[in-house]
């Protein structure tokens, strides 16, 4: 059994008498049905669980389910004397978003409190746009991501006690021993091997088998592909889509990694504005991170943020790093001098921020140059530079001093990722191990979205 930190959250729900059904959010083998199913068995002696995507292609007998009543007569179909009361009795409904009347049906099956309920979706975000009647009131969106460092530790046997006195070095800002620094250093880079997808992540704890984790990682970047083509509307958008898509790689490898608008249709007179619902949909549906471009930042971010100068990242640095290295490790491993790892470290960052609440933006200033991420700082209500570096020279960073050297920024603190394990603040920025990322919390925020 893999630890997820959305157990507690689920727990915590099942064990309310919520009048909103919590709905877990994510792409595709992250885990959503796993970690729901296991949960759901333990606290209920009558558990239900309905696959709508499989109904879909399959007996479609929720396909004309489009009142409480015929919802019942057909779960009464598939879960028979599992039917009981709502203390005793969980209905899961596992890819919900394959029939869009189910989400407007969620409000009126909460009212009616016959059951408990909990659901799963992919490509949610997608079929919430196009959701005539939403469920204002009765969802509660918990965004589930790929396994997470500290989840990932805690699969290979890191203890929850070594978690916690690393927490406090990070707290305390002090580099950790060297036995210790040695050891995080390694499940790191392994990590970016790994990645976070579940399945992945057994395979690496039972076997160390590269060519079985790695098989993971190839099917579920094709599955999302073609998720990512799954477009109900014009044949031209569902090409433009998997472009988009399949760009992410290379554009990654580019200096600027920023998405280069041209080369989507080879149109030079393309804009931003003409992919918009591209871009969106391929976020909307988890598998690709948006990182938005700031070009003069302000408290919060999103006031001064927009589509153009977009850079889009895989949700999975373990994907990412099979593509680029396949069944080879020491590319990653080894520190070879001739590879760059400059766009793995970006992601593993990104995919950590990103599953620990953060919006991701980055900053571009064509006089001052890039910081790869900004992040926004509520204790000052201000902003937080980051700067990734996966080579020794992690002191040089040119952008990051020019951004710091402007006041009316008002920015109170830098942070610089590396694999050095020295941790000290030098002109206001600060140094750290980049495994400490995985202490980033933004607690700013809420765990889930309501809809209201």
């Amino acid at each position: 059994m893999l630890y997820r930190k959305i157990t507690k959250r689920i727990e915590s729900y099942l064990s309310s008498d919520s009048n909103r059904m919590l709905l877990i959010d994510g792409a595709r083998q992250i885990g959503k049905s796993y970690i729901i199913r296991w949960v759901g068995k333990r606290m209920f002696s009558n558990y239900i669980e309905i696959n709508m995507e499989e109904d879909r292609l399959g007996d479609r007998v929720f396909a004309e389910a489009r009142t409480t009543k015929d919802f019942y007569m057909a779960l009464s179909i598939v879960a028979g004397d599992r039917m009981k009361d709502k203390a005793s009795t969980l209905v899961f409904i596992d890819e919900i978003q394959a029939y869009e009347h189910l989400l407007t049906l969620v409000k009126f099956l909460m009212k009616e409190d016959k059951f408990t309920y909990i659901a799963s979706g992919s490509l949610l975000g997608v079929t919430l746009k196009d959701t005539q009647s939403l469920p204002i009131g009765s969802l509660d969106i918990a965004h589930m991501y790929p396994m997470d460092f500290e989840e990932f530790l805690y699969a290979n046997g890191v203890g929850e006690t070594a978690v916690a006195a690393m927490r406090e070095s990070f707290s305390n800002r002090q580099a950790l021993p060297d036995m210790m620094h040695h050891k995080m250093l390694d499940l790191f880079k392994k990590y970016i091997l790994v990645g976070g997808l579940p399945k992945a992540v057994e395979i690496f704890v039972e076997s160390r088998n590269v060519v079985g984790f790695r098989s993971v990682q190839q099917e579920a970047h094709e599955l999302y592909g073609i998720d990512a083509s799954k477009y109900e509307e014009a044949h031209d958008k569902k090409l433009k889509i998997r472009r988009i898509f399949d760009m992410i790689p290379s554009n990654l490898e580019n200096k600027k990694k920023r998405i280069v608008i041209k080369n989507i249709e080879d149109k030079s007179w393309k804009r931003t504005e003409d992919y918009l619902d591209e871009f969106d949909y391929l976020i909307s549906a988890g598998v690709a991170l948006e990182v938005k471009a700031i070009s003069k930042p302000s408290f919060p971010l999103i006031a001064n943020s927009g589509k153009n100068l977009l850079k889009l990242y895989l949700n999975d640095v373990g994907i990412l790093s099979a593509i680029f290295f396949r069944n080879n490790i020491k590319a990653v491993m080894s520190d070879v001098k001739s590879i760059n790892l400059g766009s793995v470290y970006e992601t593993v960052v990104a995919q950590e921020l990103k599953a620990h609440g953060y919006e991701l933006y980055y900053y571009d200033n064509k006089k001052n140059g890039e910081v790869d991420y900004l992040i926004d700082d509520f204790d000052n209500l201000s902003n937080i530079p980051i700067e990734v570096k996966s080579g020794k020279d992690y002191t040089t960073h040119s952008a990051l001093d020019k951004f710091l050297s402007i006041e009316e920024y008002n920015i109170k603190r830098a942070y610089v990722f590396s694999n050095e394990q020295r941790v000290s603040e030098e002109a206001g920025i600060i140094y750290m191990p980049v495994y400490y990322v995985m202490f980033f919390e933004n607690t700013s925020g809420t765990v889930g979205q309501f809809l209201d």
